[in-house]
This record gives C-alpha cells, structure tokens and sequence, in this order.
C-alpha cells in the first residue's frame, strides 16, 4: 500500500496559525503562536492569496518531518495553486540534503523524496518589496553561545536589532525556553524582543514505537529552514529588511563521507551555507525582494566564537545549548562540546560553577569525546565543530592541567596532531562568505579579523 502525506486544513487568528496534515490513516497538527504579529491585518494588507502562500510554505516545512515515515507521495490537497516548480525544487534538494542522516540512519542509502501528487503549476505570484526605511536586524536568539556573540556583535558595531526568539515543544516546556532565553537577553539591549512559540504532536508521539509498519529508527526535522518562513508574518508586520542568525563556519562541514552513495552527511546541512544562500534566494524571488537572509558569524569557526565570550564573561552563566534537559543535562554530545571549549577558552572558575561537575569523567560522555576527536566511524550528530577543532579544545585543557578519562583517551589514541596548523586554519576568517548584506559587511569584517587576531593571540599563551 503507498504511503501518502496530505495536506488537509489551516486555521488562523490574530495571533496563531494551527496546521492540520497527516500520512495514511494518522493525523497531526502543529500551532505557531506570535505575541506582536496580527494574521489577520496582515491579510488585509497583503491580500489572502499573499498570506496563504506564506501558511502554504510553513505548512510545508513542518509536513516534511513526516518524511522520517519513508512516504511515496506527497498530496498538496488545497494547495495546489501554490505548487510551483521553484517551491518543489526547494522542497526536495531540503529534504535529501537534511533527511542524509536519517537515510543513513536508517540504511535508506537510495531512497528518494516523495513525489508530488499534483503537477507544479506556473502561476506566479510576484514578490512585495517593503517600502519602509527599517535597517534593524531581525536576529534569532535561542539562548546559545552563538546568540550571546551575535548579539554583542551588533552592539559592539552599533547596529540597531530585535531578537527572535523561538521554542519548540520537542524541548520541553515552552515557558521555560523562552524564560532561559529571556534572561539572556536581560544581558544584551535588543529594540524589540519578538517570539515565536510552536506547538507539535508528531515528534512528540510514540510513532516508534506503535507504527513500526513504517520501519524506521529514528525522526527527522528541518528546524532551520522551518524557522525562517515561520518568521516571515514578523518580518511583514515590523517591516525587517534584514534576518540573521548565528551560524558558524563549521556548519559547512559533514560529519562522514557515505561510503554506499559518496554524498556528504552533516547534521547542520540547514544552517550550511549552501542552505542559506538557496533561502536567501528563494525569498527574494518568491516572497519579499528587498530581505536579506544570513548568518553574522557563518566567517567564522568556533574557535573565534569561543574567544569573543570572554568580552561578556558576566553573561554566560545566562548561556544554555542542550537539546536534551535545558539549560544543561551534562551527558550528551552538546553538552560534552560546549563544556570542552568553555574549558579551553573561558576561566575554569566561571564554568565550574555553571557545570559544577568534570565531563571528561561522565560516563555517557566517552562515546561522544572519542567521536569528536575522529576515534569513531563519524563525529556525532550534533550542532558541533570539526574534529581539528576539538583536539585544539582538548590540547588547551590538558595545559591547563585538567584531567580524566576522556583526556586520558586524547593523550593515548590521538597521534599526529599539529597544533599550529589547528590554530592557523580555525583563527581564519572567510571574506569569501557571499551572503553578508553590503550595508554591514566591512563593519562585520572589520571586528571579526581583530577577534581572530585575538584568539591566536589568546591560544599562543598556552602552545
């Protein structure tokens, strides 16, 4: 029997839009709250059709996490007017690209998006260009150590922001996400702090285990991608120009090379360059053509990011990056990472207080420390950078004389590993990166070569 995913029906208030679409004979639904954003005036002054092919998109990129079921076909149900062959196109490179690790996961090494039901249709519904002045960065803030650099970036370089902040059941709680998030930006000075709540009962349900028809181990989402059309009522109703977030060099990067297809696999595939610059475009043709997507720290690798937390060492306790028990549930590979560089490159004092306890001698952590530093078939699948990049982290703690296992795993099994080559390549800065505004980029450059220059400087005290 096929398997088909359907479209079936949307709602909307002033304030939420709720998604109802299913596979076969189950059903699921996912709502988007917004605190400042009306649906309903911005139909008015968009016009339906506008709007519809904005709840169309998100609809769309919440559907594709039913592709984790290994559906054949995929029906656009009411629509289909706005079934083009660009939104197709997209739709699909997104899900080969993200769904790479659930393929591999789940040994599908051939398996295929699933193909539209109805034909792509021609109609074009041209874009709107915002005519209001508004030169402030939409900035996402999930309450990481890449939002807390992002946010002080632009502070630092006096241009003018508002945070996007967003939660997602699959973590737990909504109020206590954006509480985590809103005292970390208690420490920045944002214009306008916008959110985003989303609510979902697919990757929340026991599908795993009570559908094992579908014959699959593990569920896949396209957060990112997912997240900038969810931000596209806000970026209308405050009329932003700009959308960023923050991305680091790294992402570009796979976690293996599949030996059954030669395709790269990365876990961060959605926050890649390549997915950028594919959004970036898609939105000024389809959408709006005077926005800019980006990442203000995609030139960039963690090392730097690492480094320029020192400038706001009174705010990182205010940080926080599990995905598994929020704020910090020390014994999975985010955490292992984030600790591991806060130790290289923060004062201990300040992360034994926020973690309390040694990584290196987790238990559950040995797995990760030994995938990070390349002693595994592959780095894990986590939002982390290179395995050059861990070996610096891991060289710097054993300098500053920390112990335990997984510092003991480094300083047998890791051979061959030259220090100044790490540092010369991860304290570089990529001026080719191609999707920084104009307006910003010398600016952004400029404080990022110093931050560079900074961190060799910082990590030559120790070599």
């Amino acid at each position: 029997m096929p398997i088909t995913i359907f479209f079936k029906s949307y709602t909307r208030s002033k304030h939420q839009l709720s998604m109802n679409f299913g596979i076969n004979d189950l059903s699921f639904v996912t709502s988007y709250w917004y605190n400042d954003v009306d649906l309903l005036a911005l139909e008015e002054r968009f016009g339906m059709s506008f709007m519809e092919k904005i709840y169309f998109h998100i609809m769309a990129f919440e559907v594709n996490k039913l592709t984790s079921l290994k559906p054949d076909f995929i029906d656009v149900g009411i629509f289909e007017k706005y079934h083009t062959s660009d939104f197709e196109k997209l739709w699909k490179t997104i899900q080969r690209k993200v769904w790479a690790q659930w393929r591999y996961e789940n040994n599908l090494p051939h398996y295929q998006p699933p193909q539209f039901l109805s034909q792509s249709t021609n109609e074009i519904l041209n874009p709107i260009q915002l005519e209001e002045n508004n030169n402030q960065v939409l900035l996402f803030c999930g309450g990481g150590k890449d939002s807390l650099v992002s946010l002080k970036l632009l502070e630092k370089l006096n241009i003018d922001y508002s945070s996007c902040a967003y939660s997602s059941s699959i973590y737990g709680r909504s109020q206590p996400q954006h509480q985590l998030i809103e005292k970390l930006l208690k420490k920045a000075s944002p214009i306008k702090q916008h959110k985003i709540w989303m609510y979902e009962d697919f990757l929340e349900s026991p599908i795993l285990e009570l559908a094992k028809e579908y014959g699959v181990i593990s569920l896949t989402a396209a957060e990112t991608p997912s997240s900038m059309f969810a931000a596209l009522p806000i970026v209308l109703q405050h009329h932003y120009r700009y959308i960023s977030l923050g991305h680091e060099r790294s992402a570009d990067f796979p976690n293996l090379i599949w030996e059954e297809t030669g395709e790269e696999v990365n876990h961060q595939w959605g926050k890649s360059t390549e997915a950028e610059m594919l959004l970036n475009t898609y939105l000024k043709e389809q959408f709006i053509s005077n926005v800019h997507y980006f990442s203000i720290l995609k030139p960039i690798y963690d090392v730097v990011i690492f480094n320029l937390l020192r400038e706001n060492l009174e705010s990182i306790p205010f940080t926080h990056s599990c995905n598994i028990n929020k704020p910090w549930c020390k014994k999975c590979a985010k955490c292992a990472y984030i600790w591991l560089n806060y130790m290289a490159y923060l004062p201990i004092e300040l992360v034994n207080q926020i973690f309390e306890i040694n990584l290196f001698d987790v238990p559950e952590n040995q797995l990760w420390f030994r995938q990070m530093l390349g002693l595994e078939k592959h780095t894990p699948f986590e939002c982390i950078g290179q395995i050059e990049e861990v070996k610096l982290a891991f060289e710097l703690c054993r300098r500053k004389g920390l112990t335990g296992k997984a510092m003991q795993i480094f300083i047998e099994e890791v051979k061959e590993f030259d220090c100044n080559v790490a540092i010369e390549n991860y304290t570089t800065v990529n001026h080719n990166y191609p999707a920084l505004p104009c307006h910003f980029a010398d600016l952004i450059f400029s404080k990022l070569n110093l931050a560079a220059k900074e961190s060799r400087d910082y990590i030559t005290q120790f070599i």
